[in-house]
């Protein structure tokens, strides 16, 4: 067949760690761009942690940083996969490459383009099929969760967290004021509604149900006011969730992989681009 397998992914956050997973373990070489300091919540379960501590492992999937695009293919021979600091996805001219996914989940578009690879995907709200990218896939919890979008765009961000455990919005903390963020408590801990969790600056920071702490912030990091902090779930039984990659960034990584063996089935066609 002799195609490319190399998918360049901007983004290795929670989200995102659901589709760069699947996609090393169904034989593609995946290189992960991200930024100095990534912002991600659910740390146990995203690979930009490796920016960070150099490593991480999710799922038995480890993610090195690298700094030079050179490196990248020792960590596939090491079935490792690479994550490099490239905001403005320099890669997408040093790296050959035959798809780009833009993974940030920023609800925006970052600067992702359709000419960025031969077959350009975008996640969630922001990106317009046919126009920026080739397809969109749904991020949105329900009924549509995963979908490959082929003219327009996914179901626009409300603001408001999806249901879990019958909670929404009260299960996402987010910082009163700028500060530095200061964490107390720990992905997995049992806390309870008015449980001190953490501090921006001097400002204590409360649990707002009972739960398992499911994502906080790394310490150290500056928040602006109102920034997402932490995630509760409130399904006491659910600790070992916090350790694994959630039903949400599975169906998306389903999505993604579908769209791409589309295409590929199409290339095999003789199809391209339309």
């Amino acid at each position: 067949m002799g195609l490319n397998k190399t998918i360049i992914i901007r983004g290795g956050g929670d989200l995102a760690t659901g589709t760069i997973s699947c996609l090393h373990q169904c034989g593609y070489q995946v290189l992960v761009l991200e930024i100095a300091k990534p912002t991600a919540i659910r740390r146990s379960v995203a690979f930009s942690e490796a920016m960070y501590d150099g490593e991480t492992e999710v799922e038995g999937i480890k993610a090195r940083k690298i700094t030079q695009f050179s490196e990248a293919e020792a960590c596939w021979q090491d079935g490792v996969i690479p994550i490099i600091c490239d905001e403005k996805a320099e890669a997408v001219k040093a790296v050959p490459h035959f798809a780009f996914v833009d993974a940030a989940i920023a609800k925006r578009n970052l600067g992702t383009t359709i000419d960025m690879a031969d077959f350009v995907i975008g996640l969630g709200p922001g990106f317009t099929a046919g126009v920026d990218v080739d397809v969109v896939i749904e991020t949105k919890r329900g009924h549509r969760l995963g979908r490959i979008i082929r003219e327009g765009q996914a179901i626009a961000n409300t603001g408001i967290p999806g249901i879990i455990g019958g909670y929404g919005k009260e299960r996402v903390i987010h910082s009163e004021n700028a500060g530095v963020f200061h964490g107390i408590a720990h992905i997995g801990d049992l806390v309870k509604k008015g449980d001190l969790i953490a501090k921006v600056d001097d400002a204590p920071v409360y649990a707002t149900l009972d739960g398992v702490l499911r994502g906080i912030l790394r310490d150290g990091l500056p928040v602006p006011e109102h920034f997402k902090i932490a995630d509760i779930d409130p399904r006491l039984s659910e600790r070992e969730n916090c350790f694994t990659i959630s039903d949400k960034a599975r169906a998306i990584a389903g999505g993604v992989l579908q769209a791409i063996c589309i295409y590929e089935n199409g290339l095999r066609s003789g199809e391209g681009r339309k």
